[in-house]
């Protein structure tokens, strides 16, 4: 009887073998049934039956590097154990190569179509239990690889000992290794097409990986979390609405806080969980935006290059741990929302790149497949295994860790195929034209896929370019969104603010420029991390004059910013006027709040998002052009704006009034909507705010004075930089 050929043992010996199935574990035979094993550095190989654990066959070593094969008695397959003999211990394992296949054929086809919307319970890495016996089953997927193998502790890093088998429909390689679990640390070894060895790849589908630097992937249950959150996330669809009152806390979590006594570490998860959700809630925000968690070898990229979009970064605890603060949030009325990047990823020999050998995530043409802005790598989104992976990361978020969104980085980077790109040095589309007609497409299906499946839920677009209809439906030709970033309202009005108040009346435009395309899209209005580093200053150094007018500046400009239309976002720090620029290796800091100027700005936020979340004139019509209402915009003489803001209810209304000069201004007529008496209802020159208490003593009454238009008015004494909301008092009446 022959076990073994000798071309099977070589190939499988030098790690070869192009079926190891077919070779290794149980076979039936004309002459009865075979076993074989590959068990490098094994003395002695015996059969037991899994039964009753009887030995039934010992096994002949049939080639030096340790592969062992004999026959047993029974003519037909069993369940079997091996017994090994590795010098003086002996020890009973499961042999991974008697099991079958895990995935099935419904698998296969959903995947190659790109409708696996939930694969990665399949692919990556998997605790399972077969025939009663407890293991891990892995899946990859590696069309093009001609061999590819798990690798870790549990087998010396040695790629000949766990080879996996190939499913021809879909490219993907699975085995089920028993005796493994949770903790268990991995790679993939792949031999591409012409059998050259690929560095040791990270699971593209892990749920947990090591802690950078390094880049091992951890087995991971993907088990049901004890949510208690179904109450929140009946009602959380309300919190995010167009009509909402949004404001967003922008947050890294790295540096938003650090322990100095404990060597300058972060805070874990679960410490967030006790000190940052306290402090948003009674800061006013309605919902926390963090930088991209999902996990990230380079600290200095601040999450933007990931390299697993299925794990939360392991810097700061357990994936549990990051499921902690999402309830946490949740259990506060708070909504969570990640940053996430489907736009690049990262060339490091451990990631996607070149993954089997071949151009598998990326295009293999510079032109499409890199982003020399960043060095990084372009998805092809055209691939639908590739859409997929990336559509399934967005839905793993919302589904296994209750996110209520998120912010897509980089939408211009994916909608053009000459973004930051010089001519010649991009590829056009099939009509010639710079569209990337593949990544509109997976846009408007991650939308409607994720709306659909998670009603609640907003999805929001860094997009800095005027493509239009960016948060419209796609059924009106949209890409879906629920939000945008209003990136040039951000520009512009930080370019006026930073202007010395004598050269202001000349460049009044960038403040109201943006009022005419404000309803074009539902805007958020970013003041985020990305205008408070490389040198750009913080926003407090950004405005000019000396210290007073600095703050009174600052203040005046957040207070613009709340009457002005749309969702608001604030990133860490800017709320109580963090003076350096921003350093993610280090705290925020928090020593200044005992400086009574920058106390004086964060109580300033917090009252204007206490305001801002009280006042629906302030946001119900937030992206709706008739909740708007110029009263002058062209006051370049005074440099004074005015406007007004409604509700749902017409006859609700408030009266923004903004003095971007350091002059006091007595009379300053206004004209209003309404007659009766108008409270201040907020002022940023007050003293608690750190100002010097100019304004109108709380209230004043409009006269039967036409001005701008209107039969009533208001003569206001305007406080210097400064800004006052004006809201009619009981007695107003309605005249407009």
């Amino acid at each position: 009887m022959t076990f073994a050929s000798f071309d099977d043992a070589q190939a499988l010996a030098g790690g070869d073998h192009p079926d190891p199935f077919a070779y290794l574990g149980m076979h039936e035979s004309a002459d009865g049934v075979v076993v074989r094993a590959f068990l490098p550095d094994a003395v002695a190989v015996r059969v037991l039956d899994a039964a009753d654990g009887k030995r039934v066959a010992e096994l002949s070593r049939v080639h030096d590097a340790g592969i062992f094969a004999g026959a047993v008695a029974q003519r037909r397959r069993f369940g079997y154990r091996l017994e090994v003999v590795w010098g003086a211990t002996t020890v009973v394992l499961d042999d991974p190569y008697r099991f079958p296949p895990v995935l099935g054929e419904i698998d296969d086809h959903l995947l190659v179509e790109g409708k696996h919307l939930q694969v990665y319970e399949q692919l990556g890495a998997h605790p399972l239990t077969i025939d009663r016996v407890a293991g891990v089953a892995f899946a990859v997927w590696a069309p093009n690889a001609a061999r590819v193998s798990v690798v870790g502790d549990f087998n010396n890093w040695d790629g000949r000992r766990h080879p996996m088998r190939r499913r021809d429909t879909s490219g993907v390689w699975e085995i089920f290794i028993p005796g493994l679990g949770t903790g268990a640390i991995y790679k993939f070894e792949i031999k591409d097409r012409n059998g050259t060895l690929l560095p040791l790849k990270a699971d593209p589908y892990a749920l947990r990986c090591e802690r950078p630097p390094r880049t091992g992937s951890i087995v991971h249950e993907l088990a049901a979390y004890p949510w208690s959150d179904g109450d929140w996330l009946e009602r959380r669809g309300a919190a995010i609405d167009r009509s909402a009152p949004v404001a967003i806390y922008e947050v890294h979590l790295g540096s938003w806080r650090r322990v100095i006594e404990d060597g300058q570490r972060s805070l874990s998860y679960r410490e967030l969980a006790d000190a940052l959700i306290p402090y948003v809630k009674d800061m006013g925000f309605t919902h926390i935006e963090l930088l991209p968690v999902t996990e990230h070898p380079f600290e200095g990229s601040w999450g933007y290059q990931p390299i697993a979009l299925f794990a939360p970064t392991s810097r700061f605890g357990s994936p549990d741990d990051f499921r902690a603060l999402v309830e946490a949030c949740h259990q506060a009325g708070l909504g969570l929302i990640l940053d996430w990047v489907p736009a690049h990823f990262i060339t490091d020999s451990h990631g996607l790149g070149y993954f089997d050998g071949t151009h598998l995530y990326e295009h293999a043409d510079p032109r499409l497949g890199r982003q020399r802005e960043w060095d990084t790598l372009i998805y092809n989104f055209g691939r639908r295994e590739v859409a997929n992976f990336l559509l399934c990361s967005a839905l793993f978020w919302l589904d296994r860790y209750h996110v209520d969104g998120i912010r897509v980085d980089a939408v211009a980077s994916m909608l053009y195929l000459d973004y930051s790109r010089h001519p010649g040095d991009w590829l056009p589309n099939r009509h010639g034209g710079n569209e990337n007609l593949e990544a509109v497409d997976f846009l408007k299906r991650l939308n409607e896929t994720a709306y659909g499946r998670h009603p609640g839920i907003a999805t929001i677009a860094e997009e800095s370019t005027a493509w239009p209809r960016v948060s419209r439906p796609t059924f009106l030709d949209g890409l879906g969104f629920g939000y945008k970033w209003n990136l040039g309202w951000m520009h512009d009005t930080l370019d006026f603010i930073g202007l010395d108040p004598i050269y202001r009346r000349y460049h009044l435009d960038r403040l109201t420029f943006g009022l005419l395309y404000a309803f074009a899209e539902n805007f958020i209005l970013p003041l985020s991390h990305d205008e408070v580093v490389y040198g750009k200053r913080s926003l407090l150094a950004k405005m000019p004059g000396d210290r007073w007018q600095k703050f009174a500046n600052l203040r005046l400009y957040y207070t613009f910013m709340y009457g002005h239309p749309g969702k608001k976002l604030m990133f860490m720090g800017g709320e109580f006027a963090q003076e350096r620029e921003w350093n993610h290796d280090a705290s925020l800091d928090w020593h200044l709040i005992e400086d009574p100027a920058h106390a004086g700005v964060q109580r300033l936020v917090r009252d204007l998002n206490r305001c801002y979340r009280a006042t629906p004139a302030l946001h119900q019509r937030d992206c709706e052009a008739d909740g708007f209402e110029w009263i002058d915009c062209e006051d370049r003489a005074n440099c004074v704006i005015s406007f007004v803001r409604r509700g749902a209810d017409r006859s609700d209304f408030v009266v923004v009034v903004c003095n971007f000069t350091p002059v006091v201004r007595h009379g300053y007529r206004v004209g209003v909507p309404a007659a009766g008496p108008y409270s201040e209802a907020f002022n940023s020159d007050a003293a608690v705010y750190g100002g010097g208490n100019v304004g109108n003593c709380g209230q004043v009454v409009a006269q039967a004075v036409p001005w701008h238009g209107r039969p009533w008015s208001l003569n206001l004494v305007l406080p210097p930089l400064a800004a006052l909301i004006l809201r009619p008092a009981g007695g107003a009446h309605h005249q407009d």
